[in-house]
């Protein structure tokens, strides 16, 4: 179907004297004169091929044509005016659509009080919230497919990545509560030496991975990791087992399992970063609204 070119002027000038059925009360409106009304009128009828108005002394009155465009137009202009909002929201950044990637452990710290934060004041953005680990987050925001991450250990230098600390926290020794160390209140990295470990592949956040192998290394062991498990959730379940032990950052104790004991460790001077991460030369307008909520409200720690 080709579309027409009708102004919008001509269109609004039409509704409203629909609306009015009265020259005079309808310029007042539109806050011209009259003679300009009834040229806009005039040019419209002549693009439809129709009179709009049956004209008659001290009366006007919409004819069949007219009937049929006015729901049209109405509808035109209500969708016109409903677009422009949007786009007017969207471009100030306090509506439209934020893709967020996230770590799961991040479910138990940041995520919560950030999303809920963001909302109370962009209730009108859409959230696409997407669990995947640090590695896959990475590669979805040089691919576009995510506009924000929040992820563990991000990169030292990345020339397409900007990168915000938010959380910084310590380890835990994640044991099985028959565990005879699982007495203890803390428990040293080099007492975990003898025993399997449950840990994440390394191929999902090489540097979480490298950061507690040398927790192990300092200690004086390389750790002889007999399970992998992408999932924090699932490490402390093969832990529960007896699988293993694992090493975990701190705010992993808020999964509350029956038989897995959360234990500090010793040296405690290690920390896992959690960061925000995003496109420097992203265009999407929601992703600095979403820096000033972490800036201006930080998450505690667990």
């Amino acid at each position: 179907m080709e579309r027409p070119e009708l102004p919008l002027p001509q269109l609004h000038a039409f509704v409203v004297l629909a609306e009015e059925l009265h020259f005079g009360h309808a310029a007042t409106r539109l806050g011209i004169a009259q003679p300009p009304l009834s040229q806009q009128i005039r040019r419209l009828e002549v693009k439809v091929g129709y009179a709009l108005f049956s004209r008659q002394p001290g009366r006007i009155d919409l004819t069949p044509a007219g009937r049929e465009l006015l729901p049209a137009a109405r509808h035109a202009l209500t969708d016109l005016a409903e677009g422009l909002a949007a786009a007017r929201g969207v471009g100030s950044g306090r509506a439209g659509r934020l893709r967020i990637g996230f770590a799961a452990s991040l479910a138990l710290t940041v995520l919560p009080s950030l999303l809920r934060t963001f909302r109370e004041r962009f209730p009108a953005v859409d959230l696409d919230i997407q669990e995947m680990t640090t590695t896959p987050q990475l590669a979805a925001l040089r691919e576009r497919t995510i506009d924000i991450g929040l992820l563990r250990e991000p990169p030292a230098h990345d020339a397409d990545l900007g990168f915000e600390t938010v959380l910084a926290e310590p380890f835990v020794a994640v044991l099985p509560s028959s565990h005879p160390l699982a007495a203890q209140r803390t428990v040293r990295v080099e007492e975990l030496a003898d025993c399997p470990f449950v840990l994440l592949p390394r191929s999902v956040g090489p540097p979480l991975y490298d950061q507690i192998t040398n927790l192990c290394i300092a200690a004086g062991f390389a750790p002889q990791v007999t399970q992998h498990a992408v999932e924090w959730q699932t490490i402390c379940a093969l832990v529960e087992t007896g699988l293993g032990v694992s090493l975990a950052p701190e705010s992993i104790r808020r999964i509350r399992l029956k038989g897995v004991a959360f234990r500090r460790i010793e040296p405690n001077t290690a920390r896992t970063r959690v960061a925000v991460a995003w496109r420097k030369n992203g265009s999407n307008p929601l992703v600095p609204r979403l820096l000033t909520a972490v800036n201006q409200d930080p998450p505690d720690r667990p």
